[in-house]
């Protein structure tokens, strides 16, 4: 089974490889030194630098992927995080925001469809997108389109055969939240918030992420899972 991961040097990303070494693999990152790193624990992977936030970064996945076996099953996990309510929020800095999470999320499937793609396509959400959480207006927007995205394309292309879906995680250890919990009384006050008393790990999003690339969720898609510690739906 041929899997292409995206933002594939992340946190979660690193997980979801390792669960998948067997595999025929082609991971997709932004920077070549961690991507690297990353190739020397699956020397037979094949890897490329690009920023598929952009139509020339997509066109050199597409340039890649011409060359390699069909994509069964592809895990887009590219993401930044952006904590700051609207008033402080410079155009540029939403720009980016969804320019990341959401233009790269479009530029993918767009690439996997037209190439018609079969199989199991996996998107990042956020508990944030259908929560109201404080300073998350850009991040929250984003990771709706998201979601929107995956309900419609899992519509428009059921009869290709291609499950699209999405797991949308609350606050999850990783690098990419370090910064924001590194001071324990933050970590404490952010852990509480959770019904289950703990936060995330990049191991609990990447089980579910490796799930729905499997058989064993061949039934479903148009679907939006929260690994959230039961935040979305629950009062701790």
């Amino acid at each position: 089974m041929h899997v292409l991961i995206t933002g594939a040097t992340g946190g979660i990303g690193q997980v979801v490889a390792r669960t998948l070494r067997t595999n025929d693999l082609t991971f997709v990152a932004r920077d070549p030194q961690r991507l690297a790193a990353l190739a020397l624990e699956h020397p037979r992977a094949v890897t490329l630098s690009a920023d598929l936030s952009t139509e020339d970064g997509a066109a050199q996945l597409a340039t890649l992927l011409a060359t390699r076996p069909p994509v069964d099953a592809a895990a887009h996990l590219v993401g930044s995080l952006l904590l700051k309510p609207a008033a402080r929020l410079t155009f540029a800095e939403w720009r980016a925001a969804l320019a990341t999470n959401l233009d790269s999320a479009f530029l993918v499937l767009s690439l996997l469809t037209k190439v018609r793609m079969r199989g199991s396509l996996v998107f990042m959400s956020s508990v944030a997108a259908g929560l109201g959480l404080p300073n998350h207006e850009a991040i929250a927007a984003a990771k709706a389109g998201i979601e929107g995205l995956v309900r419609a394309a899992a519509a428009s292309y059921a009869s290709q055969g291609l499950r699209v879906n999405a797991v949308a995680p609350a606050l999850t250890d990783t690098p990419l939240t370090a910064g924001l919990i590194a001071h324990e009384k933050t970590r404490a006050a952010v852990t509480a918030m959770h019904p289950l008393g703990r936060l995330g790990t990049a191991t609990d999003q990447a089980a579910a992420v490796c799930w729905l690339l499997s058989a064993d969720s061949s039934w479903v898609t148009g679907q939006v899972i929260g690994v959230d510690g039961g935040l979305s739906r629950l009062r701790a």
